[in-house]
């Protein structure tokens, strides 16, 4: 069983910056794939990006691409996304989420998630 719990969300103009952070509990093996989901009211949930807990391999949502940086410290456990030049369309709440398979497709644990607001 994995455990995970976000942090780091909150309300930041557009262009500002946040970053937010998982923790993580439990065990964990190296081919995990940590990511990053959010969803916007109204919207379906959608894929940021993600990382293998090995590190080697990261992958971005195209509408995130040169703004956000996924990255996993494996002896803090925690993966974290540092978010920049951030936009209204931005705003959803985060999840943070972990894929036993390493397929970077099936993410059976999932944190509880933190907003995040751009305002304009």
């Amino acid at each position: 069983q994995v455990q995970l719990v976000e942090s780091g969300g909150g309300l930041v103009q557009a262009g500002g910056s946040l970053r937010l952070s998982c923790a993580v509990s439990g065990r964990t093996f190296s081919t995990y794939v940590m990511g990053w989901f959010r969803q916007a009211p109204g919207k379906e949930r959608e894929f940021v990006a993600a990382t293998r807990w090995s590190g080697g391999i990261t992958r971005y949502a195209d509408s995130v691409k040169g703004r956000f940086t996924i990255s996993r410290d494996n002896a803090k456990n925690t993966v974290s996304l540092q978010m920049n030049s951030l936009k209204p369309e931005d705003t959803a709440v985060y999840s943070c989420a972990a894929d036993p398979s390493g397929s970077f497709f099936s993410y059976d644990y999932w944190g509880q998630g933190t907003q995040v607001t751009v305002s304009s």
